[in-house]
């Protein structure tokens, strides 16, 4: 499926003094060419190619509305062959720096929930390790240990195929099953929205245990060469990963 992104829109553009004496020109037909040509700015990395015909083919307008638009009213920046929006500009840098902060925090989140993992797991693993469980005839037996299936698709938060999940966890060497385990609470801490969190059998597949999150940069303001601004839905989708 495609991504797809939002920005914002004033509520209060028509009372601009430029949008007023553009649609006093065109109406609101040019009130509606001028909104989808920001959409196609915010498309792409707010540079367009003054080929107003294109524009118009694709807008299925006039060339002359699109021309005028876009060069009459101090609507848009017009430079050589190319033109951007300020506008757009401002909200793409706000967008960035926003995804910037969203990114720090999700490193917090994850450093924090691997710190108490650590303080605690031994103890926890230990505690486990040393439970019985009765049967109904009186017979005991050890409680599941740290790599049992159930154990771990507990932590993981149930999602996916349980059948096949616990076909491919079985699988694992052991050194796999520790590496994930060890990684399992980071990764589910910085993913709270099930929706954006792997398959268990795909977690598995991958081996997203092997991923480092810290590698996944925030891309800088795309070039006039680039087709889209990065996104924080985009950014985070399948990178909220951490090597152990």
């Amino acid at each position: 499926m495609k991504d797809t992104f939002y920005f914002p829109h004033d509520y209060d553009t028509l009372q601009d003094e430029k949008i007023k004496r553009m649609i006093r020109k065109h109406g609101m037909i040019g009130y509606g060419v001028f909104w989808a040509i920001i959409e196609m700015l915010y498309m792409n990395a707010n540079a367009l190619r003054t080929d107003y015909e294109g524009i118009a083919f694709d807008l299925r307008t006039d060339c002359d509305i699109v021309t005028s638009i876009i060069c009459d009213f101090d609507l848009f920046v017009v430079h050589e062959n190319k033109f951007r929006s300020l506008s757009v500009e401002r909200r793409l840098v706000e967008r960035a720096e926003k995804s910037q902060k969203a990114r720090q925090s999700a490193i917090y989140r994850w450093e924090s929930a691997n710190a108490l993992r650590t303080n605690y797991e031994g103890n926890a693993i230990k505690e486990k390790k040393g439970k019985k469980i009765y049967k109904s005839n009186g017979e005991s037996e050890d409680s599941p240990t740290e790599f049992s299936f159930e154990n771990v698709w507990e932590q993981y938060g149930r999602k996916g195929n349980r059948k096949s999940s616990m076909s491919k966890w079985s699988k694992l060497s052991e050194s796999n099953k520790k590496l994930a385990i060890n990684h399992i609470p980071g990764y589910v801490n910085a993913t709270p929205d099930k929706q954006y969190r792997k398959n268990f059998e795909t977690y598995l597949n991958q081996e997203v245990w092997n991923d480092n999150m810290l590698q996944n940069k925030l891309e800088p303001l795309r070039s006039e060469t680039n087709t889209k601004m990065p996104d924080l839905d985009d950014l985070y989708r399948d990178s909220l990963t951490v090597n152990k």
